[in-house]
């Protein structure tokens, strides 16, 4: 018989790492980062391709839980866009200053 497994463990958080963003239960991976792939177009089958670490079902299992949470997560990819783009202007300024 095969293993039933309650997918509401599948995505877990933890205030040290990424900031306590979501994450897929046992990795790094972020609900964001998966979120963010999907937006441009990468279908699930190719983001668990390219992520070996997580399975097709994961991929599935953080797509579920963006669409319950899109505004959380959304908020989340808009401060780190900001963030990576002060970052960036930051070494600009550094390297021609």
């Amino acid at each position: 018989m095969a293993t039933v497994i309650d997918i509401s463990t599948l995505i877990t958080n933890n205030p040290g790492i990424h900031r306590g963003s979501p994450i897929i239960a046992g990795t790094g991976v972020t609900v964001r980062r998966i979120a963010i792939w999907y937006q441009q177009g990468y279908r699930a089958e190719e983001i668990s391709r390219e992520i070996e670490t997580i399975t097709l079902g994961q991929v599935y299992a953080a797509l579920a839980y963006y669409y319950v949470n899109c505004e959380e997560i959304d908020a989340e990819i808009v401060a780190q866009q900001a963030e990576s783009a002060q970052i960036e202007a930051l070494q600009r300024t550094h390297a021609n200053g």
